[in-house]
């Protein structure tokens, strides 16, 4: 039997640290699916990126998207990372977010993403950081992996 989403969301579960290969296939660089939940209880999917920090993992987002909203709702996501060059290894979490709204905060957390993710094109980083994101209003989730699950060969 499954239990109504009030009851389900009060679940405590223990976050756990992330296994040392697990945290060596997070850090590269890869794209990250999550699930969140549409009010009427349907799944939503959307490609982020993400970055960590220590055993927790952010995704930043601007303000008014579904998914964003949808976590502000029901903080629980699961989040999966595919590796690219070979999909049969990947890593998933579950865990329920937390989220910040300090512009500073958020506008840091997005710039380091820009970064990382266009290492090899520090000036677009720069002109999305500029031209883009300081001109949003954005939130930031942070959340410990309550289950990990994983397809790696350690």
């Amino acid at each position: 039997m499954t239990r109504p989403p009030d009851q389900a969301s009060a679940i405590t579960v223990r976050p756990k640290p992330f296994p040392d290969h697990i945290r060596a296939f997070l850090t590269g660089l890869r794209f990250a699916t999550i699930s969140t939940l549409d009010p009427d209880g349907r799944p939503r999917q959307a490609v982020v990126w993400y970055a960590l920090d220590d055993d927790e993992v952010l995704i930043n987002s601007a303000i008014g998207r579904r998914w964003p909203t949808n976590l502000v709702r029901d903080p629980r996501l699961s989040f999966t990372v595919i590796d690219a060059a070979d999909q049969y290894r990947w890593v998933g979490l579950t865990g329920t977010v937390r989220s910040i709204t300090d512009w500073a905060t958020t506008q840091a957390d997005i710039a380091a993403m820009a970064r990382r993710y266009h290492a090899d094109e520090p000036d677009e980083a720069e002109r999305l950081i500029r031209e883009r994101f300081e001109r949003q209003e954005r939130i930031t989730f942070r959340f410990r992996a309550a289950t990990i699950h994983d397809e790696l060969d350690e």
